[in-house]
């Protein structure tokens, strides 16, 4: 991602009206008026050509100059700025200078090309003036393709990786996203997984123990999962100014995140409806549905009224047996995603009333958490990402907070490569025997691979507890069942 002025018409994108240009795709002459609306086949020639133009730079940073000059000529042909050909340029940047252009890349890779009718009439019209709508849409998606996809090599700037933050927000819309969406679940889609990467490898090129230390800097980082995996991985290194940076980061990610889960936990009613308690007897729980229903024998047609023998009321009373929620957590690297979130989900459930949330963290030791459980925050602070896994020092914790197994659910968060598998295994199926709820969750990494023990996940499937992978709302629906 080099470095240069974000001019628009900088490099290849110049000015080159009245410019008669020869590109792989054909002959590509510029029009005015309404010669500007080419042929069908000369539309698919333009589409070759712009295509053809982000596939050679995607691959080869160099610039192909027939092809720069081909498409060079058709943007011009079009009335879009030449700013979308000049990589260096940022979608925020164009969108700034040309807001027009705004509407036309939110949801444009989900509207079907040649379709017109969700335009704004002005817009269609300009279209209709100019060239073919299949033809613009192509010159816009190669904008967003290649400011996102090619990254280039060396070290970069926390400029850099905002402006590459902020144009995969702009994809994630074109897509018919929010901003971030995507990104934010890497498992859920084979796309979102490689946009983690990309972000991750971008935060791997940054000197960011300099970009902390810089107040300045560090508050064009945007929070997301890789650079807080960084963070999390550096924390130890990180003194005054870059320390408190790093933590305010991680306090902005945290504070997002559990926003979004919240909604998802949402509503939670804890405790099933306890139908050995009578209901009472007042107006608002009358069921006036079944009264009605269970009198209609009662129905007098002379009359024309329903006489009522009997009152039904809902039962509302609920038990009140408190749920314990053990929730496990293999910090040992391997599982940075699936710990921030499980972690700051604890605490959601944790504020609900009649959950009792404790919270262990483990590597080759184990950690009781249970007093910071209500802030993610401080746990991912006191967390240490690196070194080996035995999950038996877990399970030593763990055995003495089960107290009635029925009514105890254990997460048990890890990708289970342990040095002590069997051990493991046998201390969970010995839990999942005495009436404890056991929900194994799979390790997600920040690129969205799956990587889970297959000798756990075989044996998991056959004690009928299978391994969840994924999305953290499959998690959110376990443990909502739970407690319903």
């Amino acid at each position: 991602m080099s470095e240069r002025n974000d001019q628009t018409g900088a490099g290849t994108a110049g000015d080159h009206s009245g410019r008669r240009a020869t590109g792989g795709g054909g002959d590509v002459t510029r029009r005015n008026g309404s010669d500007g609306v080419a042929g069908q086949g000369g539309d698919a020639n333009r589409r070759q050509v712009l295509y053809w133009r982000l596939l050679a730079r995607l691959f080869d940073p160099d610039e192909q100059p027939r092809l720069e000059s081909a498409s060079v000529a058709i943007v011009d042909d079009l009335g879009l700025p030449a700013a979308l050909l000049d990589p260096t340029v940022s979608a925020d940047t164009v969108v700034q200078r040309f807001p027009e252009l705004a509407d036309e890349f939110r949801g444009l890779m989900v509207t079907s090309a040649g379709d017109e009718s969700s335009a704004p009439p002005a817009e269609v019209a300009a279209v209709e003036r100019v060239g073919s709508t299949e033809v613009r849409r192509a010159a816009l998606v190669s904008k967003l393709l290649l400011n996102v996809f090619a990254t280039g090599s060396g070290n970069v700037t926390a400029t850099q990786l905002a402006r590459w933050q902020a144009d995969a927000g702009w994809f994630e819309q074109a897509l018919g996203m929010e901003p971030g969406e995507l990104r934010g679940r890497p498992a859920a889609s084979e796309l979102g997984g490689v946009l983690a990467g990309l972000e991750g490898d971008l935060v791997g090129r940054m000197r960011l123990r300099e970009v902390l230390a810089d107040p300045a800097l560090a508050r064009q980082l945007t929070p997301s999962m890789s650079l807080i995996e960084q963070l999390l991985r550096d924390k130890a290194n990180l003194s005054g100014v870059a320390l408190a940076n790093a933590k305010a980061l991680i306090r902005r990610f945290v504070d997002e995140v559990a926003e979004v889960l919240r909604t998802q936990v949402e509503k939670t009613s804890v405790g099933a409806l306890d139908r050995s308690v009578p209901p009472k007897r007042v107006f608002r729980n009358l069921d006036l549905d079944r009264t009605i229903w269970k009198n209609l024998t009662n129905w007098s047609p002379e009359d024309q009224r329903l006489y009522v023998d009997r009152l039904y009321y809902r039962h509302t009373a609920r038990r009140t047996t408190p749920a314990r929620l053990i929730v496990v957590v293999d910090q040992s690297g391997s599982m940075v995603d699936a710990m921030v979130n499980c972690t700051i989900l604890a605490s959601i459930f944790a504020g609900l009333p009649k959950v009792d949330v404790h919270l262990v963290a483990y590597d080759t030791r184990a950690l009781d958490l249970t007093p910071w459980v209500h802030d993610p925050f401080e746990v991912l602070l006191r967390t240490r990402l690196g070194g080996g896994t035995d999950g038996t020092a877990a399970l030593n914790l763990v055995r003495p907070k089960v107290a009635e197994p029925k009514n105890t659910v254990i997460v048990w968060i890890s990708d289970y490569y342990e040095s002590n598998p069997q051990g493991v295994f046998d201390g969970l199926e010995a839990a999942h025997r005495s009436g404890v709820r056991v929900i194994p969750v799979g390790s997600v990494s920040s690129g969205g691979q799956q990587s889970v023990n297959p000798w756990f996940r075989q044996r998991f499937k056959d004690l009928g507890t299978p391994v969840i992978s994924g999305h953290i709302r499959k998690l959110v629906f376990e443990l909502k069942s739970f407690l319903s």
